[in-house]
């Protein structure tokens, strides 16, 4: 792809009509682009394409008249951008399933949060090996689906090994309430996005429990340090952490219950069983990162005693009130 890319003539293809996929769909649409938009389900395609909605996965949504639905992959691939917009556990299979309509050089955007389960691996480095001739790149950042479809001001980061490529893909998606900075810091940008979904689970879990507004914060902020730990460990830059895919993606997911996984661990925190929520659960990314993070930051020799306790309670390992007070009794320390 040529760096900046201006010409309402970009074809961008979207892997994924799930919420957040759909509303990047409506994002690229707005900004001047051609869209196809890769669905599994049939009924979604015939929605999208029929009475421009996406009702069940993005509520009240409009789909733009530049957005196509489609149910085979190729048809979303030749693009000059793909948006891989699929939950990070389903990402590798379903690279596998695209790689060979991939044209070489084509940006991939991965635009989940996690890391895989059983590999450890991060999600760029699943897009590098699934489909080496493409260019990885990672889109995260502060962003509810709603908002942004709702064309509420937004900002995230989007970030690829070549400058030139994150710039290139920020001005194609870019518009006056959608805003992209860039960077060359992938392993940032992604341990980001993925370590956050965890702790907003501890954070949803302090707010269910009603524990005050005093214990929140100190859950953000000591989140917040673990997740500087993990992602310094792996060469993460310290202003990537600070910035939109680190501190304020933890922020965001910290305190609204349309984060699942904050909502996750609400409903963990009012004192439903683990069973009563794992529907819930199964959308939550943190609640399927969870124990990779931990076995990956044990294995590195990375303290996260928050991540630990969510993975913990999530194993049905503890419950609530046995987390909180491990937390609380660990020995005083040095800031």
């Amino acid at each position: 792809m040529t760096p900046g890319p201006q010409t309402g003539a970009l074809h961008v293809g979207v892997l994924g009509a799930g919420a957040f996929g759909t509303a990047l769909a409506n994002v690229a649409a707005r900004a001047g682009r051609r869209v196809n938009l890769w669905a599994r389900e049939p009924g979604v395609v015939a929605e999208i394409n029929g009475p421009r909605t996406n009702a069940v996965r993005l509520p009240g949504a409009i789909i733009h008249e530049a957005v196509t639905a489609t149910g085979t992959l190729a048809e979303a691939l030749a693009a000059d951008i793909v948006l891989v917009v699929v939950p990070a556990q389903a990402l590798r299979s379903v690279l596998k399933a695209a790689a060979a309509d991939i044209a070489p050089g084509t940006p991939l955007v991965v635009c989940a949060k996690g890391i895989e389960r059983g590999t450890g691996r991060f999600l760029s480095q699943i897009a590098e090996e699934e489909v080496p001739a493409a260019v990885p790149a990672v889109l995260s950042g502060p962003s509810f689906a709603s908002d942004i479809d709702r064309g509420l001001p937004t900002a995230v980061t989007v970030a690829a090994a070549d400058e030139a490529v994150a710039r290139a893909i920020a001005a194609a998606l870019g518009s006056p309430a959608f805003r992209l900075y860039h960077t060359t810091d992938l392993r940032g940008v992604e341990i980001g996005g993925a370590t956050k979904n965890v702790l907003a689970i501890a954070a949803g879990i302090v707010a269910g429990r009603r524990l005050g507004a005093s214990a929140t914060a100190a859950i953000t902020a000591r989140g917040f340090a673990e997740l500087s730990r993990f992602g310094t460990h792996f060469g993460a830059l310290p202003q990537t952490l600070m910035g939109l895919s680190g501190l304020g993606d933890l922020i965001l997911s910290c305190s609204s219950l349309q984060s699942r996984n904050f909502a996750l661990g609400h409903a963990l925190g009012e004192g439903k069983a683990l069973d009563m929520v794992s529907g819930r659960g199964a959308l939550a990314e943190g609640a399927l990162t969870a124990e990779i993070l931990v076995e990956t930051a044990h294995a590195a020799g990375i303290d996260m005693p928050i991540a630990q306790a969510v993975d913990a309670v999530l194993g049905g390992l503890i419950d609530v009130d046995q987390a909180i007070a491990q937390l609380m009794a660990r020995p005083q320390r040095a800031e």
